[in-house]
């Protein structure tokens, strides 16, 4: 069984835990990168005309992914992490699940967040890879050991 973790990261918080998470896992690395990078006035969330604030308001909106993961077929069981923004997962991730074929792929989600939960997220990203089965991970901020995560991972993979 192979093991991916793939995750977007707006300021690097969540690609430090990603990294963590792959070694703890003995899992691959795919970074999610936007065509277009944001950048911190597209980060605002508290400005309504921001980029990541008209993204979230628009349930459509799918930004564009740089490079998509060619080699999803390899993988069993996907960790999918990402930051929390408005209380689901940023609109990217639908871009992502629905750029690849994750039939039959056991999708694990896990997030940073500055205070708020996964909320409806497992909901929102359903239709995105419907014939995978989507599995509310953990939230895991704060600092993380990869001693902890390993014991994670394998209840998951067991």
């Amino acid at each position: 069984m192979k093991t991916l973790v793939a995750y977007f990261s707006a300021s690097g918080v969540t690609a430090n835990v990603a990294k963590l998470l792959a070694e703890a896992a003995g899992a691959d690395l795919f970074e999610i990168k936007p065509a277009v990078p944001y950048t911190n006035a597209d980060l605002n969330w508290m400005d309504k005309k921001s980029r990541s604030t008209v993204e979230m308001q628009d349930k459509r909106s799918r930004p564009a992914i740089a490079v998509p993961c060619s080699n999803l077929a390899d993988y069993d069981t996907i960790f999918v992490g990402f930051p929390i923004w408005w209380y689901v997962a940023p609109t990217i991730i639908n871009t992502f699940l629905e750029s690849g074929d994750f039939s039959g792929k056991k999708i694990v989600l896990f997030a940073t967040s500055g205070g708020s939960g996964f909320g409806k997220t497992v909901a929102n990203l359903k239709d995105s890879a419907p014939d995978a089965t989507i599995v509310e991970g953990k939230l895991l901020n704060g600092t993380q050991s990869v001693a902890g995560l390993k014991s994670w991972v394998d209840s998951i993979l067991k």
